[in-house]
């Protein structure tokens, strides 16, 4: 996979492009964080000694996945009657669509994007990178996360918005920041738990991005106009 943080500057630039249309832009950079939340999974299994074989890259990774969100949020959208609430599982649909896209186009994994009906798609099938490249990969979704919040930040000042929250937006930053400093010498030298530590760090990691994005969702709606 792609960093998650890379994936969210995705559907903030897909969002934009798509049209002005009220909580799309926001549906885009939520959905882009979507698929990756199948690592819940991934390290619950791990946690219960059960098999996690076929749980990343699969189920969230679908086209029928992103075809039933779109549809749950346009039934919430004609229930509630408000034009936002389908626009948001548009853009839901929309970031969680480019990111299994990114997913094959630039990472060395296969994406089960017809799941359940197999077909695993790699594109890098007989691509095989350097080990400490790949091991750099870990330590860098911490970096790849300071970056998209420091974009996140940059359109609240662009736009005058959230002003109550920007202290604790740069404390989670500059927390993303300080991570990748330490993990990336740790990532080479430690022999034993390191993906332990960093896996429990990256979930609350992308848990906190997530709600980051939520909480100044007054910013994103203010780069949709």
């Amino acid at each position: 996979m792609a960093q998650a943080g890379i994936h969210a500057m995705v559907g903030m630039v897909a969002g934009k492009f798509a049209g002005k249309r009220q909580w799309l832009l926001l549906g885009a950079i939520l959905g882009s964080f979507v698929p990756d939340l199948d690592n819940f999974v991934v390290a619950y299994a791990t946690l219960a000694k059960l098999p996690t074989e076929g749980i990343h890259r699969t189920a969230t990774h679908s086209v029928f996945f992103v075809a039933a969100m779109v549809l749950v949020f346009y039934l919430i959208g004609q229930w509630r009657k408000d034009v936002r609430w389908v626009n948001l599982g548009i853009g839901l649909g929309l970031g969680n669509l480019l990111h299994s896209l990114l997913d094959m186009l630039v990472w060395f994994n296969g994406v089960n994007l017809f799941w359940p009906f197999g077909g695993e798609i790699n594109l890098w099938a007989n691509v095989a990178p350097p080990e400490w490249f790949m091991k750099f990969m870990d330590p860098a979704e911490f970096l790849c996360f300071g970056i998209y919040l420091w974009v996140l930040g940059s359109w609240a000042r662009k736009y005058n918005t959230d002003k109550d929250f920007a202290a604790k937006h740069r404390m989670w930053m500059m927390i993303q920041f300080a991570l990748f400093v330490i993990f990336t010498p740790l990532v080479y030298i430690m022999t034993k738990g390191f993906l332990t530590i960093f896996g429990a760090l990256y979930l609350f990691s992308i848990t906190t991005a997530f709600l980051v994005t939520v909480r100044m969702r007054k910013t994103v709606e203010a780069a949709e106009a």
